[in-house]
């Protein structure tokens, strides 16, 4: 395996580099917010190939902005984007005339759910669960074990994949955006990656944004409230509209993330308070 994540390193970006962001991504869970996720710790574990890929500092703040966007991605397999993220800015770095940065961005969000959903159920609902039996087994009984052991059994394999994830990424990340190229491909992939996106930026604000007005109308029996009219004309209206309306405040008001939580907290609070939202 070590020979095949290791290989042909023959551009601007080197294995060195790559440890780099792999130790870097390490701590990345703990910059989660709930404003942009992991956006910020994303960006630090990409900022020293960035400081190598643009000297001028025009391109270096635009790389910044890249990866200052909203992203999330189970911790322990970040690197798999990552690495990605490297290849195709050293693609980017190296023929900045002809390459599409929102590429880059399109990419990141298509792996965004599917690499979710893998590594969830890897760590979170597999690796965890048997460290923890393992831990707690021993640790019941009094053993010193069972806590070293706890340790050892969840963060080898985190580690290890999350090591060879980085170098896989890149390796993947180059050979593919090269392929892509040469073939003429690279524009439908882009475009194809944007609507998967989008596909998946939709169904984060049906499952995420939760709005119901609880109104009822009508007497005895007849009685039905407004959101199950909502619901039977178009299901999920109400977080749609929502979320239609705040990125229209974000896109043209400027108005911070900040106060616009501040915002939904009071509204939701009065909303079921006098009892308009559910």
């Amino acid at each position: 395996m070590s020979s095949k994540i290791h290989a042909d390193y023959n551009g601007i970006i080197t294995k060195k580099d790559l440890r780099k962001v792999f130790w870097r991504s390490i701590p990345m869970e703990h910059a989660w917010n709930y404003e942009r996720m992991m956006h910020s710790g994303y960006c630090f574990a990409m900022l020293p190939v960035l400081k190598k890929l643009y000297p001028k500092k025009e391109d270096y703040i635009d790389a910044l902005k890249r990866h200052m966007e909203l992203y999330n991605v189970t911790p322990y397999i970040s690197t798999l984007p990552l690495g990605i993220s490297v290849a195709m800015e050293e693609k980017r770095a190296e023929d900045p005339g002809n390459f599409d940065t929102d590429s880059i961005s399109n990419v990141k969000t298509a792996f965004m759910g599917p690499l979710s959903g893998i590594g969830d159920a890897i760590y979170w609902g597999t690796i965890r669960i048997i460290a923890m039996s393992i831990g707690v087994s021993l640790a019941i009984k009094g053993s010193i074990l069972g806590p070293i052991l706890f340790w050892l059994t969840f963060n080898i394999p985190n580690f290890g994949i999350r090591y060879i994830m980085t170098f896989l990424g890149y390796k993947f990340g180059a050979e593919v955006t090269t392929k892509l190229e040469a073939s003429g491909m690279m524009e439908k992939v882009m475009r194809a990656a944007s609507i998967l996106g989008l596909t998946v930026a939709g169904a984060l604000t049906a499952e995420m944004v939760y709005l119901s007005i609880p109104i009822q109308i009508g007497m005895g029996e007849e009685t039905t409230t407004i959101q199950e009219i909502l619901d039977g004309i178009v299901p999920g209206l109400l977080p749609l509209a929502l979320f239609g309306i705040v990125y229209v405040i974000f896109k043209k008001k400027k108005c911070s993330p900040i106060v616009m939580m501040f915002i939904l907290m009071a509204l939701g609070i009065a909303g079921a308070y006098f009892g308009f939202l559910g």
